[in-house]
């Protein structure tokens, strides 16, 4: 007897990804388009030309300039996927403060350095998650994805306060995940290694930090650079992970095992 497989094919949703107007995030935007899905892209700077750039493609993408700190920014960001796209499926947290920092001992870090890098780095999801509850709720099927790192597993020095800010998206990431699964919506975290994005390549600092992550504890002995992290993206994103959820998923070439 032979059996046949039927694959029905997933209807596209309406995606939120803050920071997406460059580098990694603008990695994900154009993947998730790509896969027949509406973008939303929200940035400081350049999100209306990044979005551009997606319905040039042939994507369905929108613009929003905003600052993930604020929380009427973040409510904005929910609205135009409502009033564009009719609804909001997912959200991606990956806007963050990194390759702007100066590596230093933590006891050089000031009060207002470290309190800037919270405020971004973990309130902003905070502030993003808060907005977009209510759509998430009537989507029915509700995707949060925090974009994390390995570093709070690593806990490598001179970077104390970005370290303690990831290490807070992965805790936040496992307490709304048990909030949140009543209302099917799924938190989940994505962990990337010391990636070449464009800011990175922009800094000579940060590139022989890179230097060094591939050389020393990487099972994969080659650069990450953001489309290594796309199809974990999709995979969260999509019905297929209906049933995994509280999950921090480490994209690293094998720099760390969680």
């Amino acid at each position: 007897m032979t059996t046949h497989l039927t694959v029905t094919p997933e209807s596209p949703k309406t995606i939120l990804i803050t920071g997406g107007a460059s580098g990694i995030g603008y990695a994900f935007c154009a993947h998730m388009v790509g896969l027949g899905h509406r973008v939303v892209v929200a940035d400081l700077r350049g999100a209306d030309e990044a979005a551009q750039r997606l319905r040039d493609a042939g994507g369905q993408a929108i613009g929003v300039t905003a600052d993930v700190v604020s929380e009427t920014d973040a409510a904005a960001m929910v609205q135009a996927a409502e009033t564009t796209f009719g609804g909001l499926d997912a959200l991606v947290n990956n806007a963050g403060l990194f390759t702007t920092l100066t590596l230093k001992p933590f006891d050089q870090i000031s009060n207002a350095e470290w309190m800037r890098v919270m405020e971004v780095n973990s309130m902003g999801p905070f502030n993003c998650a808060k907005a977009a509850l209510p759509a998430l709720r009537r989507s029915g099927r509700g995707r949060l994805i925090n974009i994390a790192s390995t570093v709070p597993i690593k806990g490598p020095p001179n970077m104390a306060h970005y370290v303690a800010s990831k290490g807070a998206v992965i805790g936040f990431t496992r307490s709304l995940a048990r909030e949140l699964a009543k209302d099917h919506i799924t938190v989940n975290a994505i962990a990337p290694g010391f990636t070449l994005s464009d800011g990175v390549l922009q800094t000579d600092l940060h590139q022989r930090i890179g230097d060094n992550a591939r050389t020393v504890g990487r099972c994969i002995q080659r650069d990450q650079v953001p489309a290594d992290l796309v199809a974990a993206l999709a995979y969260l994103v999509s019905d297929g992970a209906a049933f995994v959820t509280g999950q921090t998923l480490a994209v690293d070439g094998g720099g760390v095992f969680l």
